[in-house]
């Protein structure tokens, strides 16, 4: 098997440095268990290496092709999140990763269903975590569930995945959105977490918040964050990439 490039005393000591900053407003947040997902996407092997000898665990790629490379050279204790778009023909190559934790963009049903066929093919052990992503800003565009279909999404996958576990809600959010205070897209899925508890009676997290605001996502009781640059720095082009 091919071995990480061990990361300079440099690098590792920048990387350590940023995540101890963002670990402390994680853990002075009022979801006092909240979780640190580090977005390494376009990141070498070697960053996720320094950041994992902090004690940084959990880790999410928006490619399959990257995510399934850099699983097959870490360590296999990290907790791999795909936040990518979904697609159906990726599921089977995703179930392949033994320590994929969770899969944070179910769009639908049928996807749900297709991921669960894959995880439970592939004879993993436990189950796999999935997030329902919520289109919150109702933009044509983007990806995600319509809030009015999310009730039905949740219920299918309890009552026809048995391989999955179900985690809760995530959103993006828009652009627009994510200049206000307090973020109606945020304000959007606590609702929704809050109309599901009473209606499906399911306890659900929320997966909501980025770099530039994941201090207000926890505020308004964010349960997992995902922040890339502000611990990596910016990203490099994919083709200088090198694993």
């Amino acid at each position: 098997m091919e071995s990480v490039e061990t990361p300079s005393s440099q690098r590792t000591a920048e990387i350590a440095h940023n995540l101890s900053e963002i670990n402390a407003a994680v853990k002075g947040s009022q979801t006092t268990s909240a979780r640190l997902v580090a977005v390494s996407k376009y990141k070498p092997a070697s960053d996720i290496l320094a950041a994992y000898t902090t004690g940084q665990r959990h880790f999410g790629e928006n490619y399959v092709q990257e995510l399934c490379e850099k699983a097959a050279l870490l360590p296999s204790d990290i907790n791999w999140h795909f936040i990518g778009r979904l697609q159906s023909n990726k599921c089977k190559a995703l179930a392949a990763i033994p320590n994929l934790w969770a899969v944070e963009t179910i769009d639908s049903a049928a996807k749900a269903r297709k991921l669960n066929d894959a995880w439970t093919s592939a004879g993993n052990q436990g189950l796999l975590g999935v997030f329902v992503q919520v289109n919150t800003s109702n933009e044509e565009n983007k990806g995600g569930v319509e809030k009015c279909d999310v009730e039905d999404v949740v219920r299918e996958i309890i009552a026809s995945c048995a391989g999955l576990c179900l985690k809760g809600l995530m959103t993006i959010g828009s652009i627009e959105g994510s200049n206000k205070r307090p973020n109606p897209d945020f304000l959007s899925l606590v609702a929704l977490r809050d109309q599901l508890k009473q209606s499906v009676g399911v306890d659900l997290e929320l997966s909501m918040g980025m770099s530039d605001d994941f201090v207000h996502a926890l505020e308004l009781g964010a349960s997992n964050v995902r922040v890339g640059s502000k611990i990596f720095g910016s990203r490099l082009p994919k083709s200088t990439l090198l694993f």
